[in-house]
């Protein structure tokens, strides 16, 4: 796991962008993996700036998966994760809603199954924007998930429903369900780039990177991971006992070896 402690959101966000650049210079058809959330979206708005400055590659070939949907929302609805996506990254890099894809939120029984064989189709997640919850969730596998759990649903909790319900006119609105990928699906992916900012997010950081491995903090499966990068501003990285070391790694690591 490369762990790199940056100063601000707006450094993490940078970062995350030269990631998510480097592999589609490589790879025109990289399959990308996308999380919404708070923690993204600087990653997002980065990206766009650049392709709105012309300094970015072309997005015409890359296919889009996101994490997780709410269930039972229709198609369209603006508080679906794939609107939402649309709305905060994929409309503006140019990439055909066509190439976007999702759990089916009508469908919840057969749903997991036909997700997990259309990311397989398309050859895998190259690389899977990750943020991490204040328990240390990764999408909606809350602690005490299986570590090796597929595309499912979820049932969401009382607090999660009343957090998400500042996008709703209620929280009677929010859903109680929602599809998720697995702690497995996730790991399956060729890149993990997980971002966080803020102190609220520095007790999961720890757990994730230096606890023990435990359905306790889901997102400590990036340790099974061979190719997980973590980027996190001042704050989330705060309780890092490794802290200078990760400084150091990062401050020497060779331009040849890239991301």
């Amino acid at each position: 796991m490369e762990v790199v402690p940056l100063g601000t959101p707006e450094e993490v966000g940078a970062v995350a962008a030269d990631v998510i650049e480097a592999l589609v210079r490589r790879d025109p058809e990289a399959v990308l993996g996308l999380a919404t959330g708070s923690s993204p979206l600087p990653t997002y708005r980065e990206l766009i700036g650049r392709r709105e400055a012309e300094t970015a590659p072309s997005y015409d070939e890359v296919r889009c998966f996101t994490l997780d949907e709410y269930v039972g929302l229709p198609v369209g609805h603006p508080e679906t994760y794939r609107e939402t996506i649309f709305r905060e990254l994929t409309d503006g890099l140019g990439i055909d809603r066509a190439r976007v894809s999702s759990p089916d939120a009508m469908d919840p029984e057969h749903a997991g199954p036909r997700y997990e064989d259309a990311i397989a189709a398309a050859g895998g997640v190259d690389l899977q924007v990750l943020g991490i919850g204040a328990d240390g969730h990764l999408a909606f596998n809350e602690p005490g998930s299986s570590l090796a759990s597929l595309t499912r649903m979820k049932t969401l909790t009382d607090q999660t429903r009343r957090d998400n319900a500042r996008f709703f006119g209620s929280v009677d609105e929010v859903p109680h369900h929602v599809l998720t990928q697995g702690l497995g699906t996730i790991l399956r992916a060729r890149h993990l780039l997980l971002v966080a900012t803020g102190a609220g997010k520095a007790a999961a950081i720890a757990a994730a990177v230096e606890g023990p491995l435990s359905a306790s903090c889901p997102a400590s499966v990036l340790q099974m991971h061979p190719h997980a990068t973590v980027l996190v501003d001042e704050e989330a990285g705060a309780g890092l006992a490794r802290l200078g070391y990760y400084r150091e790694v990062y401050a020497g690591k060779p331009a040849w070896q890239g991301w």
